[in-house]
């Protein structure tokens, strides 16, 4: 039984990422935490009625996958920037203490989202094997609608080179997923289930299964 942490920098990027691999870790028995760093507000602008159905929404988020823990890093959405990391940095350390995760997922170092980037680099630094001995294998994951669209250039490209495969998961991945409704749209909008069961399939053909998950490796410690 190994525990797993799963990095998200707005609830459903969890889900669109490593849903399937969340729910397989599940059914063997390993332990799933799950870190959010940013929420919405009434002082943000946003309704009284969206917030309440936010919080709605993570927690059956939560009851589905199977969660152990939630922690909520409470940074306002759309506000991570390059001082965030200085306090953002401690609390993930707090939490890995705490946890001893040996399996981490992060977001990707590139993302189109400022969020994702920065959060992305205090993760990073909290990966120090002399400082984390616990911590054996980490993974950046790809969030459809912001790792395609970052800028094409070599130093920013996903580089998906550790597979999952998640063909017995991907259905209950996409009913977790309609629990983001607002955060669903038709296609050709890039979250939506079309793109959800495409991208699988296409990761799944590289892999040679029927549907997969895709990783860029940071480190695999055996």
């Amino acid at each position: 039984m190994k525990n797993v942490i799963v990095i998200s920098a707005h609830p459903d990027d969890e889900t669109l990422g490593v849903g399937g691999t969340l729910l397989k870790h599940k059914e063997i028995g390993d332990k799933l935490f799950w870190i959010i760093a940013t929420k919405i507000s009434e002082d943000e602008g946003f309704s009284k009625e969206r917030v309440n159905s936010r919080q709605d929404e993570i927690e059956k988020v939560s009851r589905r996958f199977g969660f152990e823990e939630v922690f909520f890093l409470n940074y306002s959405t759309m506000s991570l920037s390059s001082s965030s990391v200085v306090g953002l940095v401690p609390r993930l350390s707090k939490i890995f203490q705490e946890i001893k995760p040996e399996i981490l997922f992060s977001l990707n170092r590139s993302d189109a989202h400022s969020d994702h980037r920065y959060l992305s680099d205090a993760v990073m630094a909290c990966t120090k094997s002399f400082r984390y001995p616990f911590l054996k294998k980490v993974l950046m994951y790809e969030c459809l609608s912001e790792t395609e669209f970052a800028p094409a250039f070599p130093e920013k490209v996903f580089l998906p080179n550790y597979f999952v495969d998640i063909s017995e998961f991907l259905e209950k991945k996409i009913e977790i997923m309609r629990i983001y409704s607002s955060e669903l749209g038709d296609h050709p909008f890039p979250r939506s289930e079309r793109n959800i069961r495409a991208l699988a399939t296409y990761r799944g053909a590289v892999a040679g299964c029927e549907y997969a998950e895709a990783f860029q490796i940071v480190k695999i410690i055996d």
